[in-house]
């Protein structure tokens, strides 16, 4: 049996450790790592197994895993996915994957050539939501896509520091970013303005709104918004709704997707059009589709299966990709602080 090893024993380690104990017929929990020692005993208590370290390399040198799963904050990369790497082990990493893009290349790039495989979490990709909306951007000519996701602030202070998360689009709408880039293709240009001064809160240096005008490369167009400025779920609806000439389809990631067609008996507020032009309230014919299970479970167990077969063909997100969705991030950053359009870099 595999062993696997966990590096980060808090926050999103939670959620993967959850899976883990789904999984334990297929992998040994052998290592736990967290610099807070009392968190890693505490995942070894409930896995039933496993040592427990703060050195990583430590614990690389004794339980000599199989596979490490790297759960940490997005400013505590480098280091030990370079130690990972020079030690031929296969990893996941949490995104995102890096704050410096050029860090995040490098890695790729030594990846590459050791011939690891690898996976990140991107879990959406793995939602049974994702085939529907797919087939209908092959069955529509979609012209327009707008996306959404507003919060609140979480309570973690190195969330609210940009040179620690990278801010709110770097460190959690990455998600919508990478679901964007896997459905509608890679962007090609964005233009971002940013609020501030909205949310009263201690050592907090992000901004609290921010839109994104994007550009793909097939030409169409999209707008992203973002904020962590709510203190309710009734501040906005967040999906990602792709717009056709002729019908359209909302997104909830992980939740829903409702396609609108015409010529349909359910009366739904959905909008029409008058002969000229003009769009009114009308009539659509609703399909819905709900989530089915856990994505994030699938997504781990990929690439566990990945491992222990040595064959990473069915991992939806690899390192490398995770790094083009990181540029897409970073670009929209950079047009904040340029006040200017700003090309995504795919050039290195």
């Amino acid at each position: 049996m595999k062993k696997l090893a966990m590096i980060g024993c808090s926050g999103v380690g939670e959620y993967h450790l959850s899976h883990f104990l789904q999984l334990k017929h297929k992998v040994e929990l052998a290592g736990f790592c967290d610099t807070v020692p009392e968190r890693a005993e505490d995942f070894a208590a409930r896995a039933g197994q496993g040592r427990v370290y703060t050195d990583f390399r430590r614990m690389y040198d004794e339980v000599k895993p199989d596979m490490v799963f790297i759960c940490i904050p997005p400013f505590c990369h480098g280091e030990i996915e370079y130690e990972t790497i020079a030690r031929a082990i296969p990893f996941f990493v949490e995104k995102p994957p890096a704050l410096d893009l050029e860090q995040a290349r490098d890695i790729r790039d030594r990846v590459q050539a050791a011939g690891l495989i690898t996976g990140a979490g991107f879990q959406c990709r793995y939602s049974n939501l994702v085939p529907p909306t797919q087939a209908f951007l092959r069955e529509h000519e979609v012209i327009y896509v707008s996306c959404a996701r507003m919060g609140g602030l979480p309570n973690l202070r190195w969330w609210r520091n940009r040179s620690c998360s990278g801010g709110q689009l770097v460190e959690q709408t990455i998600h919508q970013l990478d679901m964007l880039r896997y459905i509608c293709g890679e962007p090609e240009t964005v233009y971002s303005m940013a609020a501030s001064g909205f949310v009263k809160a201690e050592e907090y240096s992000i901004d609290d709104a921010s839109v994104t005008a994007v550009r793909f490369k097939n030409g169409m167009l999209g707008t992203i918004s973002t904020g962590c400025y709510a203190q309710s779920g009734l501040a906005y609806d967040n999906k990602i709704t792709f717009s056709a000439r002729d019908a359209r389809m909302d997104h909830a990631i992980i939740e829903y997707a409702k396609i609108y067609t015409a010529a349909g008996k359910e009366t739904t507020g959905a909008m029409g059009f008058s002969d000229d032009g003009t769009v009114r309230s009308g009539d659509a014919l609703v399909q819905t589709f709900t989530q089915e299970g856990d994505a994030g479970l699938i997504c781990d167990e990929t690439f566990i299966d990945a491992v222990i077969a040595n064959d990473g063909s069915k991992i939806r997100s690899t390192y490398a990709d995770a790094v083009k969705s990181l540029a897409f991030a970073l670009a929209c950053n950079a047009s904040m602080e340029t006040c200017q359009p700003v090309r995504v870099r795919w050039d290195i």
